[in-house]
């Protein structure tokens, strides 16, 4: 039916998340919301939080878009760098497409690893966790060939290996043990493996059957080399629209990270659906720079939102600006699709935005200079962490949410 595509085609563009987000966002502002109240008072503060943060990690105010490859080099160890020269006698198109395939498992496994998990890096003996350390994890894992059908060739991947991914090899790459656990162990193995299926399935999108083909088929599609972040993240969401677990679907279509909400708003048969797509614009915003690495400009960088997990999220709860309004919000263990937690991360996206604007005002730049990816980045990621660590040990969410390794 046209009507079902265009409202899939709706929930899948940055433009149906921000307005259902603001839709929301509305309704808090009223005091009409059922879980939090919304203190925009309090608003300055987490702006002077992420400009101090900011300043503190970039004094140059040379910052990076928020993408995958900082991760890697975590605890001041260049590890993008020691990659890349080990790519270094590959034609540049074949160097870009490692690159997206190392980007795109990474950012799959880099839903919220727990408070108990580390990765100890061989050789350097550092102690990783959360996001860094994931990274880090899968880097050596892509670096040992876990992802490749091919014993000669392990700086790659493909459809195959990932299909067939072993999970036991999986959770000692990781390091996953009863003193070590990660959580959604079993669900990153199932990604991973749907991810396999998805390219092999896909080969418009994913020529070659690796998921760096998705870089000759937006440079097929580009205008003037330049790629649209829209494009990108387009291409993303229907190429891996069958890896999700299956949760909310129009006419047999997988949506994803798409959640009902009542105060979403909308007409027809997106009415009440709430888009937020954040391993999904995670991972177009990590391949900004292996895109353009390889003579590709982003066009309309500022088109994707912000991203709604627990550090850009728990920023607002933290500093006060998003209110729960009953102690258990805190206290409860809250499942993904839960209203609370939709409620919570539309909420968070329209505050990015917010917040967005007011530090580029605060440290003089234009969106052109600072695009949301790099705010995030300076930013309101860091400034989420920094003010956890402040508040609770071990730096954990304020809302604590059942991770099944797909969503945050």
């Amino acid at each position: 039916m046209p009507e079902l595509g265009a409202a899939i085609a709706y929930l899948r563009s940055p433009l149906a998340i921000r307005a259902r987000c603001e839709t929301i966002f509305e309704a808090g502002v009223a005091g009409q919301l059922a879980h939090f109240a919304l203190d925009l008072g309090a608003l300055p503060r987490v702006v002077a939080k992420v400009a101090a943060v900011t300043r503190a990690a970039y004094p140059d105010l040379k910052i990076p878009v928020h993408g995958r490859t900082n991760h890697f080099r975590a605890g001041g160890i260049d590890r993008a760098r020691a990659f890349d020269a080990r790519l270094a006698g590959l034609p540049a198109s074949e160097r870009a497409r490692s690159w997206i395939d190392l980007i795109m498992i990474s950012v799959l496994l880099d839903a919220g690893a727990g408070d108990a998990w580390r990765f100890r890096e061989p050789g350097s003996g550092a102690m990783i966790g959360r996001s860094e350390g994931l990274a880090v994890a899968s880097l050596h894992a892509f670096e040992a060939g876990v992802f490749s059908s091919d014993r000669t060739h392990p700086l790659r991947a493909d459809a195959a290996a990932l299909a067939a991914l072993d999970g036991h090899r999986f959770a000692q790459a990781f390091q996953v043990g009863p003193d070590n656990p990660l959580d959604g162990l079993a669900g990153r193995v199932g990604l991973v493996r749907a991810l396999g299926q998805a390219i092999a399935a896909a080969p418009g999108t994913f020529p070659g059957g690796r998921p760096g083909g998705l870089v000759d088929s937006l440079a097929a599609g580009a205008s003037g080399g330049a790629i649209d972040s829209t494009q990108l993240l387009r291409a993303l969401l229907e190429g891996l629209a069958p890896i999700w677990p299956g949760r909310i679907e129009l006419g047999g279509t997988n949506l994803g990270d798409v959640w009902r909400h009542p105060a979403a708003g909308g007409a027809g048969p997106s009415a009440g659906l709430v888009p937020f797509h954040k391993l999904s614009q995670w991972m177009a915003y990590s391949l900004f720079e292996p895109l353009e690495r390889a003579g590709h400009a982003i066009s309309q960088p500022g088109a994707l939102t912000g991203l709604p997990e627990y550090r850009n999220g728990g920023l607002f709860v933290d500093l006060g600006v998003v209110v729960p309004r009953r102690d258990e919000i805190r206290t409860q263990l809250h499942e993904p699709g839960d209203e609370v937690i939709v409620e919570w991360r539309a909420l968070t996206v329209a505050l990015l935005d917010r917040v967005g604007e007011a530090v580029r005002q605060e440290l003089g730049k234009s969106p052109a200079e600072l695009p949301l990816a790099c705010v995030l980045e300076g930013g309101t990621w860091a400034a989420g962490r920094a003010v956890a660590r402040e508040l609770r040990p071990g730096g954990g969410s304020p809302i604590r949410i059942r991770s099944d390794g797909t969503v945050f």
